[in-house]
């Protein structure tokens, strides 16, 4: 059994990350996973969050911001196609908190057909994990 995952984060606009790593976590649709060498092969969707990923050479996890995308893993690759994706230096709490407060008062005030409440739910999905990242990585 190999010691080691090939992990590939890549975005519609770049490719995030590469190499070789000892775990990677991320939120999926159905909840919190964690992927190891010799992992059984899976599909699914992962939500706006975090991905953490422990590089092999036993440098400082890295931990990614992504706004949705699919996860593939097979047994030694783990390979992330996400939506949006960010190294967490590149998040802006301002930006997100200004986001997260238009969404709130689009969802409190709007009525149907003035506004498209699945998009704006995503907007608020997406920038609440922002902010929850951001608030993590403080501690």
């Amino acid at each position: 059994m190999a010691s080691s995952l090939r992990v590939e984060i890549v975005s519609a606009e770049n490719e995030i990350w590469s190499g070789e790593a000892s775990m990677v976590s991320a939120s999926a649709q159905m909840g919190e996973v964690g992927i190891a060498p010799g992992h059984a092969p899976f599909i699914t969707r992962i939500k706006p969050g975090e991905v953490r990923v422990k590089p092999l050479d036993n440098s400082e996890e890295l931990d990614i911001y992504v706004s949705g995308g699919i996860l593939e893993v097979q047994p030694h690759i783990v390979t992330i196609m996400a939506d949006t994706a960010l190294r967490v230096e590149e998040l802006d709490e301002a930006s997100a908190q200004k986001a997260k407060d238009e969404a709130e008062a689009a969802l409190a005030g709007g009525t149907p057909g003035e506004i498209d409440f699945k998009a704006v739910q995503a907007q608020l999905a997406e920038a609440s994990a922002q902010l929850q990242l951001i608030k993590k990585l403080r501690r």
